[in-house]
């Protein structure tokens, strides 16, 4: 994935649309307006988007309180996928939060959603434990999570 054309910039309110669409191309319990919206204003949270000229390759939303990440969602577009965007998301937001104090970061993944799990093992998290029924059809999700060395160490 060449640099040329790709930028990453916070999600602003007339970006709703296509973040809409990637995410009901995404999930099958996708995220509405209204929650996307609330995290817009939540002071806590960051929604930056990965544009590809004028087209959207992908999102990632997250926490950061006292040093640790929330992840929340991490979506890319179909015909974005297996070319680097979701790595190139979570680079941009540990490097993007290292300067605040990262400490760790932990988000839940479907424990069927293989192609995700790869991807985070990749980025250095591990399984941590397994939430049954997590979500809303019943599905299990795997709690994984990443610590980060104190400031100053390298990992």
């Amino acid at each position: 994935m060449s640099n040329d054309y790709f930028h990453i910039k916070p999600l602003e309110e007339k970006d709703l649309p296509a973040v809409l669409q990637v995410e009901q191309q995404s999930y099958p319990h996708p995220w509405s307006s209204g929650q996307f919206r609330q995290e817009l204003n939540n002071a806590v949270s960051s929604v930056e988007l990965l544009w590809h000229d004028e087209q959207l390759a992908g999102y990632i939303c997250y926490w950061l309180i006292a040093g640790e990440m929330q992840i929340l969602n991490v979506a890319t577009a179909p015909e974005f996928r297996r070319q680097g965007v979701g790595s190139r998301l979570l680079q941009h937001a540990f490097d993007r939060c290292a300067s605040r104090g990262l400490e760790r970061a932990w988000l839940e993944v479907r424990t069927g959603n293989a192609a995700a799990i790869a991807l985070y093992r990749k980025h250095g998290f591990v399984a941590d434990v397994v939430r049954s029924g997590y979500y809303r059809d019943g599905e299990d999700a795997l709690l994984m999570v990443k610590d980060f060395p104190p400031a100053g160490q390298s990992e």
